[in-house]
């Protein structure tokens, strides 16, 4: 912008952004769900209430100069519930890049820092632009923005409309993305000396519980899971994902959006669909407590909920580790099984079945 934004005050930039936090996966996940269901109105129905909730708080927290741009994604989002456009694959690029330089804008300005190189003037030009033209033109001049504002241009419009099924990978490509994910996986792990094995871990006890179970999870899908399902805990300062319970409000809120990156991911990549719900869906619970989507009972998948008990198991595992292996792997069990709110008790017994086995290797 010209002028840097003004605001009411500190506090209550701070406010606004921990709302933006908030939103911020959501609206990534119904954008990714839109690119393989563009006519879903219910998802472009959810689409427009997140920008229309993000205009409301930025009104209430007097941080004004995000309204226009979500303002402008509603009268597009409105188009496309009243039938006039279609979605199509750069018009996902635009939600997504307004709703990453408001993110990043919000937190440069939070920290006093300048955001000329985030060329908001541009965007605001080019949504308030966009949302005048037609279908024919729309997907055009939506791709030259994004080229103009990124250097990159936008997709064809065809190629996002189409589906991406989950078997188009042969066997050679799984396994190259096995290795790869594994490889990040490990990354974490060497952070600290206290998760060396964790990997190793965490997926034999996911598919020996999946494969007591009958196998209802695809097992590859689900080692990708397990692979992935903490990578975006390495975005995140150590101070908050070693720092337990002792969280702020804030620390919280940003660690509450560590499975969309994971997810988000695997999403981009073609044929690792599945499991990029997985690891959205991992810190669920079945009383619709959970995050980032407050999704109940049913509505996980299984294999979320097999991350969840294996995640849950480690986490606990670490705390305890003084007293002992033994010790600290019954301590787990302990805590798991008196936890019938966070955990689907019908993978429960199951994964008791594998960690007993477990036990009486040692």
């Amino acid at each position: 912008m010209s002028t840097p934004p003004s605001f009411r005050s500190l506090e209550d930039l701070q406010e606004f952004r921990e709302a933006l936090y908030d939103y911020a996966p959501n609206i990534e996940r119904l954008v990714a769900e839109l690119v393989r269901q563009p006519d879903d109105a219910t998802l472009i129905a959810d689409l427009f209430r997140a920008f229309h909730n993000i205009k409301g708080d930025a009104s209430l927290c007097g941080v004004m100069f995000v309204v226009p741009f979500a303002h402008g994604v509603e009268n597009l989002l409105a188009r496309l519930r009243a039938g006039t456009l279609a979605f199509h694959a750069s018009l996902a690029e635009l939600i997504l890049l307004t709703l990453d330089r408001l993110e990043l804008a919000v937190d440069a300005m939070a920290e006093r820092q300048d955001i000329a190189h985030l060329q908001l003037d541009l965007l605001e030009q080019a949504i308030a632009e966009l949302a005048e033209l037609d279908q024919e033109t729309l997907d055009e001049h939506c791709r030259q923005w994004l080229e103009t504002l990124t250097g990159f241009a936008g997709a064809e419009a065809p190629a996002l409309a189409e589906d991406t099924p989950g078997d188009v990978l042969s066997d050679d490509e799984r396994a190259d993305d096995l290795r790869f994910f594994r490889h990040l996986a490990l990354q974490m792990e060497r952070r600290q000396p206290q998760f060396e094995g964790r990997i190793s871990r965490n997926l034999k006890l996911a598919l020996d519980t999946n494969q007591r179970a009958g196998s209802p999870v695809d097992p590859v899908q689900l080692e990708a899971a397990v692979y992935m399902h903490d990578l975006g805990m390495m975005l995140l300062p150590e101070a908050i994902w070693l720092q337990g319970e002792r969280l702020s409000e804030l620390q919280r809120r940003q660690l509450s959006l560590h499975p969309s990156w994971g997810s988000g991911l695997l999403e981009r990549m073609a044929g690792w669909q599945d499991a990029a719900a997985m690891v959205l869906q991992h810190h669920e619970k079945p009383d619709g407590s959970g995050y980032p989507q407050g999704l109940k009972g049913d509505g996980i998948l299984p294999g979320a909920k097999i991350l969840a008990l294996v995640d849950a198991f480690e986490a606990v595992m670490l705390k305890h580790h003084q007293r002992g292996q033994h010790r600290s792997v019954l301590r787990a069990i302990a805590e798991i099984n008196a936890s019938d709110r966070q955990f689907d008790p019908a993978w429960i017994a199951p994964f008791n079945a594998v960690v007993r086995d477990m036990l009486g290797q040692r």
